[in-house]
Formats: structure tokens, sequence, C-alpha cells
């Protein structure tokens, strides 16, 4: 052979290699749903998906049924939005269903961590222990102590203090309840004997809001940084934001830190354990701040804005809470000691639940993904059977196809903070199709990829709610003003977030 039909040949494996990768081959086999590639090469409906994920899978729906597959930048995707299906594809077994795939690639690229194959069972095992059951009595107190830390210092009752303070709602709620809980997971300053505690706190008040600060510059450019489309400018501010908390949250800066929660040494340790370098555990804990505390803030602003635009919906939830204080002795009043939320308090509000549930249906929107290992079927509630191809990855977006499906939840677009309880109390099933589901609402995840520390972020959550009821009176600056659009740049990575922020007023009660 000539050395032309040699480059020939070569040109033309190398032509029909690189139309393989872009897609140009893909055909749908019998039994699989519906394929659409789309009209780009390679990228697909990439640029669709990431303008409006919620509009361009209406639009996908409308025209193949519950159920297709779309390319999107490389990779098919199959959306399963057939709620009767969730159950088999959150239960799969990891050999033919993997979260991790995604997951790894997604977090080395947003917070440069290499995860290890222990990384799944060693953040389990330290959430079962530290964010539920008794390691949650110990961090709801922890949290308290931080709450008290940062929004009863300055507070005394008399008239003088009860005047109206105006602030943006978003940044206050997100501010506060990421500081506290910061301080509650990394620990606090340390200090000897009363005189040096109150220079620690403000020390702890200084640093945690320095640390928002920065946290929020990098929250905001988190959904171009996850789809790689940042331009330079701010690829470049992302990765001075992630050597800035490399190192503001590093192992060694946290071994000077006074009341470190178990659930952060104990990470810790099982991973160096596992012979992860210390520079990479620095990493780790970027990530697990973001893991921890990215949401909780965004959702107590929405909780509350709901509240506060919902009369019948605030005096429900403000009865409860002023109950509960009364029969726990922690009533907010003038010459009383300071407030102090339990968790068996916390354990007394079915109201203060609901709204919340009703609020993450609402705001919460994660898109759970999992890498298809090996060919699987998947019946649908009308008994047609798919084949899920090896090598493709199987999503789910719940807030589409089950929060806000008017067969499983009416009105879903209304805030009905008692959605969720029964008139006695006790929480209400949800039905489809004559059918009991058990997927009716799935803001945290489901099966093993379900967000280990849901019981912590809730406890936050309700903690800071519970005290601004207790301790303020609230309301908007305009009462007609219209709760803000969703940012629709972060749909899939949970709770969403205010296109522009709302002003309110608050003043002590007492």
């Amino acid at each position: 052979m000539s050395l032309w039909e040699i480059l020939l040949c070569t040109l033309i494996a190398s032509l029909f290699g690189g139309l393989y990768l872009l897609g140009m081959f893909r055909r749908r086999r019998p039994g699989e749903p519906p394929l659409d590639k789309g009209i780009i090469p390679w990228l697909g409906y990439a640029l669709d998906f990431r303008k409006d994920t919620s509009r361009f899978l209406k639009n996908m729906q409308r025209k193949h049924g519950d159920i297709f597959t779309v390319l999107i930048g490389g990779y098919y995707f199959t959306f399963v939005l057939d709620p009767s299906c969730f159950g088999a594809i959150v239960k799969e077994s990891r050999s033919k269903l993997d979260f991790r795939t995604f997951a790894s690639k997604l977090v080395l690229q947003v917070f440069g961590y290499k995860p290890i194959e222990a990384n799944h069972s060693i953040i389990h095992a330290s959430s079962m222990k530290h964010l539920m059951g008794d390691g949650l009595t110990v961090m709801t107190q922890a949290t308290m102590e931080n709450f008290k830390k940062l929004m009863l210092f300055n507070l005394s009752s008399g008239e003088e203090k009860r005047v109206w303070q105006e602030d943006s709602l978003f940044h206050y709620c997100y501010n506060i309840v990421f500081r506290a809980g910061y301080l509650a997971l990394y620990g606090t300053q340390p200090h000897q004997g009363a005189d040096n505690k109150e220079k620690a706190d403000e020390q702890d008040r200084i640093h945690s809001n320095q640390i928002f600060h920065e946290f929020r510059k990098y929250d905001r450019l988190f959904p171009r940084l996850a789809f790689a489309v940042l331009p330079p400018k701010d690829k470049i501010e992302a990765e001075r934001l992630k050597r800035l908390f490399w190192s503001m949250l590093s192992v060694k800066k946290s071994w000077q830190k006074d009341n470190i929660s178990g659930w952060i040494s104990d990470q810790n340790q099982l991973l160096a354990e596992n012979g992860v370098p210390e520079y990479m555990r620095d990493r780790f804990m970027f990530m697990l701040l973001w893991a921890s505390q990215g949401n909780t803030g965004p959702t107590a602003f929405w909780l509350l804005l709901y509240l506060m635009k919902h009369e019948e919906a605030m005096k429900a939830v403000k009865d409860e809470v002023d109950k509960v204080s009364r029969e726990n002795a922690q009533e907010a009043k003038p010459g009383s000691p300071p407030i102090n939320v339990t968790r068996d308090m916390l354990n007394q509000t079915p109201i203060l639940d609901s709204a919340l549930e009703e609020t993450l249906r609402l705001v919460a929107a994660p898109i759970l993904i999992r890498a298809v290992l090996e060919d699987i079927s998947l019946k649908t509630s009308s008994r047609t059977e798919y084949t899920l191809r090896k090598g493709d990855r199987v999503a789910l977006f719940p807030h589409m196809s089950v929060q806000m499906n008017p067969e499983i939840h009416p009105k879903p677009h209304e805030f009905k903070y008692d959605r969720f309880i029964n008139p006695d109390g006790t929480k209400k099933y949800f039905y489809k199709n004559g059918k009991r589901l058990k997927y009716f609402n799935m803001p945290w995840g489901a099966g093993v990829s379900i967000c280990p520390g849901r019981f912590f972020a809730s406890t936050e959550i309700k903690m800071f709610v519970f005290l601004m009821l207790s301790l303020y009176d609230l309301e908007l600056v305009n009462r007609e003003e219209e709760i803000p659009a969703i940012d629709i740049s972060r749909w899939g990575f949970g709770t969403m977030q205010p296109v522009c922020d709302v002003q309110f007023r608050y003043r002590l009660r007492f």
C-alpha cells in the first residue's frame, strides 16, 4: 500500500471516528425511548438545556412523552418524567446505575477535589453519626449557640429598641443561616476565660461574615462553572476563590479552632487514614461547605417570604411557635433569659414542618443523574417497557414531574402552608391515578444519593425561622410587591435563588 493510500485510509478513519464521537451515527434501537439528537453535532441540545432546563424538558415532554433520550454536550441523557418509574431507578444497584460517575467529575471541576472510592461511605457514616439521632441533638445545640452569637448578642428590651430596621431579605437570611451553620460545623475562635469570650465571639462574627462574603462571590459563579462556560475573567476569579477557600478551610487552620464538629473532624481523619493527602483534604472541606450551606439560607428566605405574603400562613406558624415556646418555658419576653430553641421543640412543629416542605416543593429543583453501566429495562405506568442503553445517563427532574404536577398537588403554583398535613396534624398521603406515591416531593434527592445532611439542614432552617418569629415582628416594605421570579440559570443545583432581593422590616416584639 502506498503512502498516499495509507494517509487516505487514516484520514477516512479519523473522519468516521470524529463523526461517531459527535453522535452522527447514533440510532434508536428497538425498545429504546424516543431519541432526539438536535441539529448541532456533539452539542445537541446543550445550549437549550442550559438556557432554561425546565422549559426545555417541558417542550421535550410534549414532543416525546414522559421518557426520551437527548444529546447534551456529547452525552446521551434519558430523562424519566414518569413518577411511577422513580422507585426502580433510585433503588437500582450501583453495578447498573451509578451516581458517582457524574458526581466525581462535577466535584473535581467545581471544587478541585478528586474523590476516592471510599468517599461515599465516609460521608454517609459520618452523617449518620453526627447529623442524625443523638448526634443531631448535639449539632442542634451548637447551631443554636451560634445563632445566639449572631442574632441575640446586642438585643435589649425597651421602646428605644422597638424601632423598625430595614434590610434585604435574601441577603439577611442567607448571611445569618450560613454563618451559624459554618461556625457550628467548622469551629469557633478559641478563648480562655469569660473576658476573652466576648472578644472571641466578636472575631467569630467578623470572620464568618468575611467567609460569607467570599462564598457569595463563588456561589454566583457556580452554575456557569459547573457547565464549564465561564468567560476568562470569571474563570480566573473562580480559581482565586477556590485557592482562598482551600486555605481558609485547610486542615492546618482547623486545628487552631475550638468546637469543631465531629462531622468535620471524623471525615478528615477517615480520609487521612485512606491515604488522601492534606492538600486534597483541604479541597474536600470546601466541598463540604458548599454542600452543607449552599441551600439552607436561600430556603429560609423563600419560607419567610411566603409566610409574609400569606397572612393566614404566618398566623398559623407564629401561633404554633408561640405555643411551643410557652410549653417549654422559652418565651422571648422582657426580663427572661435568651430563648434557647432545642431539637425537642423543633419536633413539636407540624405546621412549620409542612410550610417548610411546601417551600421546598416550590423552589427545590435538583436533577438526579445516574450513569448506565449496563443495559437495563424500565417499565412505565402505562406498561410500556423501555431499554436504557449502557454508556448513557439517566436523569430525573422531580420539580417538574412530581412537585409541580397538578395531578399530585392541585394548584401547584400556589403556596399552601398546610398542604402536607391533615387537620389533626398527621402527615398526608399523595396519589396519582389512584395509586399512592412514595416519591411526591424530592427536594433532597432519593435512594443512595439522598442528601445525608437533610435533617441538619432542616433543623437550621426551622431554628432560624423559629427565632425570627419569636423575636421580631416582620413585614415587607412593599406589601404589594410580587414574589420575585427564580433565577433559571440555577435549575438542577438545589434550591433556586431569586432574580432580585426583597426589602423587609423587622423590630423586636417585646
